[in-house]
């Protein structure tokens, strides 16, 4: 795959373009206002936040047993399980807006609830918006057909790709695999057994428990 189309492919996506644009407004709001030595702290945080956002979002919330609501269902389907299905699909690969905007919003809005900063909330959504990108870049590169150039960038994506063909349990992280190794879900592909459902997470509902 080109450069020019895969660079295309990514940043001309609706919803990424969306999100990049609201990036750059609260860029630019912090950037107009007073600086402080704790707004790289708060951007940090940001960043960590996001990174153990994703990992217990797609865990917990992604990974649910089949809901028997229609409703959430359709959802749940949209979100994730249909990516299993079809996982290099692009219209199922980016996180739609409608779900990514209001979920970082209610944290920025936690955050200023908790700091009463503007401009360390500003700081830490620039943080949480940064890793968003970074999440979803590498995401978009784990189901394309390119390989990476840095050993680094190839173990992300070969752990994703076995969360995927292999085992849906395990592997979590996308962007940072190493919050698997928090909660004890990066093992070595040796380990675990090959899941009949990684292809298709609604038929977890046939499993007995």
């Amino acid at each position: 795959m080109k450069a020019k189309g895969m660079y295309h492919d990514f940043f001309f996506h609706l919803d990424i373009l969306i999100m990049f644009i609201l990036f750059l407004i609260v860029l630019g709001f912090l950037l107009t206002m007073p600086l402080s030595p704790l707004v790289p702290v708060f951007i940090i945080i940001g960043i960590v936040t996001y990174m153990f956002s994703e990992y217990l979002t797609h865990r917990f919330l992604f990974h649910i047993k089949t809901p028997k609501n229609p409703y959430l269902l359709k959802l749940i389907k949209r979100l994730h399980y249909d990516h299993h299905k079809m996982p290099n699909d692009l219209k199922l690969l980016f996180l739609p807006i409608w779900y990514s905007f209001p979920n970082l919003l209610l944290l920025c809005l936690i955050f200023y609830w908790a700091s009463g900063s503007l401009l360390f909330t500003l700081s830490f959504s620039t943080g949480l918006l940064a890793m968003f990108f970074v999440y979803e870049w590498k995401h978009y590169i784990a189901h394309r057909p390119f390989k990476p150039k840095t050993r680094f960038g190839q173990w992300i994506k070969k752990t994703h790709i076995l969360h995927h063909y292999k085992n849906e349990n395990y592997w979590y992280g996308v962007s940072t695999p190493f919050v698997d190794v928090l909660f004890g879900t990066l093992k070595n592909e040796k380990d675990v057994q090959m899941s009949q459902t990684a292809k298709d997470l609604e038929q977890r509902k046939y499993k007995s428990t």
